[in-house]
């Protein structure tokens, strides 16, 4: 089947105006000038786009595919993400972690979800490991993970600096940054090292003496949930000052005194020191519990991130005007695209994969693709689950 998107506004993520985007297979085939794309004698699906903007798939890169949680004992595991709620919230892909738990969570189960949510239409990879160092694997090491297992894109999301990380040394935590790199290099892959930042006194400190200690560029190593507090998103911009890479988490808006960052209050900081948008990538934690912990270490509470929140925030960041459509597009697609390394990622041009969002004049999502497949139609939901009511 082929298929023709007529006169979108493609923000590929650089402003390109109306254009026609023809989708073969799961490929971009052409983008060109309205009515330039002449197709004839085949059968062809025509969306028509004029007034709509086009821009490339969000990708999600901090999911608990499997769920999270736990923290409350087995009856607060989060439950497992499925793809109606990652199509609803406007993604084409996804990253894949464990979190606490990596014993009644596993690397197995981990790979399993992910092939099953990619068989139902996107795409998806995963991370080695959980919170704790030793790395538990699917092979035996990080090294032999990210040359061997095709979706292993690096490890995490190791903790750092919250009580419930396994309080690793700088050795261990360079060792594992160079396992990531030199199986990256082995594997063709970035070999990416994800870490969890809690609320803890030492913020970034690890990552700061890696760079200063050893040959390992800040590149190799991204924080998470740098937006936690606002001491914490202080050092984040001088994580990004060395030429590093940080994500920020969304979720539901933080309460005026917690001392959270809110997404929007992140970017008007970074804007306001002249922070380059290219290093900031945006994720979700999706169906990661949400702890609260009380000043004796307690759980006092505890909620669940939702992948909703992910396109709430992009498109927030739009209609609020705090960032442009295109920077909106290359944060949430094309950033994480290139810091991971996902080549047909992240860009609406010839010979990427054909993921595709369609958003009407007020920033909402109307059409999805993902890997050419149409996953929503004016704002209805095609993509069902295995196991779901038809």
């Amino acid at each position: 089947m082929l298929t023709i998107i007529r006169e979108g506004n493609v923000f590929a993520p650089e402003p390109r105006g109306p254009k026609d985007i023809l989708i073969e297979g799961s490929r971009i085939g052409a983008v060109g000038e309205p009515g330039e794309i002449q197709v004839k004698g085949l059968d062809i699906q025509v969306v028509e786009a004029a007034g709509r903007i086009v821009v490339p798939g969000l990708i999600d890169t901090h999911v608990h595919i499997l769920g999270g949680g736990g923290e409350g004992g087995p009856a607060t595991r989060a439950p497992e993400i499925t793809i109606e709620d990652i199509v609803r919230s406007g993604v084409t892909t996804v990253i894949g972690c464990l979190g606490t738990d990596g014993v009644t969570r596993h690397m197995e189960s981990l790979l399993a979800k992910a092939r099953g949510l990619e068989v139902e239409g996107i795409t998806t990879f995963i991370f080695s490991g959980s919170y704790e160092i030793p790395v538990k694997t699917l092979t035996g090491s990080v090294r032999s993970d990210l040359i061997l297992i095709d979706k292993v894109v690096g490890a995490g999301e190791i903790a750092i600096s919250d009580h419930r990380s396994s309080q690793p040394t700088f050795d261990e935590f360079a060792r594992l940054a160079s396992e990531c790199r030199v199986g990256g290099m082995l594997g063709g892959k970035a070999g990416v090292l994800h870490c969890h930042l809690g609320d803890g006194e030492r913020k970034l400190g690890l990552l700061f003496q890696l760079i200063r200690q050893t040959e390992i560029p800040a590149t190799q190593v991204i924080p998470t949930h740098v937006n936690r507090n606002r001491p914490l998103l202080g050092e984040a911009m001088e994580w990004i000052r060395t030429g590093g890479f940080v994500d920020l988490t969304t979720g539901p808006d933080p309460e005026p005194d917690s001392g959270e960052a809110g997404i929007e209050e992140s970017f008007e900081l970074f804007l306001k020191n002249k922070i380059p948008m290219t290093n900031i990538t945006v994720s979700s934690d999706s169906n990661g519990s949400f702890p609260v912990f009380d000043e004796k270490g307690r759980l006092a509470c505890l909620t669940i991130a939702m992948q909703k929140d992910l396109f709430r925030k992009f498109r927030d960041l739009i209609v609020k005007k705090i960032l442009t459509v295109e920077e909106a597009a290359s944060v949430f697609s094309t950033n994480p695209a290139v810091f991971y390394r996902l080549a047909r990622k992240g860009e609406i041009k010839i010979g990427k994969d054909a993921d595709l969002l369609l958003l009407d004049k007020d920033y909402h999502l109307s059409h999805a693709f993902a890997r050419g497949r149409m996953m929503m139609a004016d704002g209805k939901l095609i993509a069902k689950g295995t196991f779901s009511q038809r």
